[in-house]
């Protein structure tokens, strides 16, 4: 059964969805929105530290975490993300937050190596690579502007969960619940035509 308000999964899947509704455009941000975020953690890395766990993860191998896993700015923009995909979905939010944690400690990892000098050239030609690829997707194939322009908030945090649950809709056949799907692709109809009037009134 559906939530509402902020944990509406259907309202924030449908926003995004309408966006991207071209198969080629989907499969292009399957492949960039992840690294979107691994790559803004190696930055967010360089943020001041809350609390340093170097001396806390004693049960992992000496030396492979110390002074790389920190409390800073990286870890809660983590947390907000994986706590808000949990309670969408607790299957496939579970999953996601799963990534966020990995692609948080990968991040922290490969960050705490390369240091901030080569850290960050690293960090930019990964996020201009990724997002070119979105944007020649949206204007080649999806043939309308990101979501982002239009609800800058809502397309960020919706990003890396509308790609996983595409992948898991596809491959298994994954649903939150029984009807979300069609619903959803109701919604999704509807909020295109409803882009395609306005556009039409423009042009004529």
């Amino acid at each position: 059964m559906g939530k509402s308000g902020l944990l509406d999964l259907e309202k924030h899947f449908a926003f995004y969805g309408a966006y991207h509704s071209n198969s080629i455009n989907i499969l292009i941000h399957t492949l960039f929105v992840w690294p979107i975020f691994f790559t803004s953690l190696i930055l967010f890395y360089f943020t001041p530290p809350v609390y340093d766990l170097s001396d806390k993860v004693s049960f992992f191998p000496s030396g492979l975490f110390s002074h790389a896993l920190v409390l800073n700015f990286g870890f809660l923009f983590t947390l907000i993300y994986a706590l808000f995909y949990f309670c969408l979905d607790k299957k496939a939010g579970s999953l996601a937050a799963l990534l966020c944690f990995s692609c948080w400690i990968g991040a922290s990892l490969i960050a705490n190596r390369l240091g901030f000098s080569v850290a960050w050239k690293v960090v930019l030609v990964s996020q201009l690579l990724c997002w070119t690829g979105q944007f020649l997707g949206h204007g080649i194939f999806e043939k309308r502007a990101p979501a982002l322009l239009d609800n800058l908030v809502q397309a960020f945090l919706m990003a890396p969960f509308f790609v996983l649950l595409e992948v898991l809709q596809t491959v298994f056949g994954y649903e939150p619940y029984p009807g979300f799907q069609a619903s959803v692709e109701a919604k999704i109809q509807a909020e295109i035509k409803e882009w395609q009037d306005k556009k039409q009134k423009k042009i004529s």
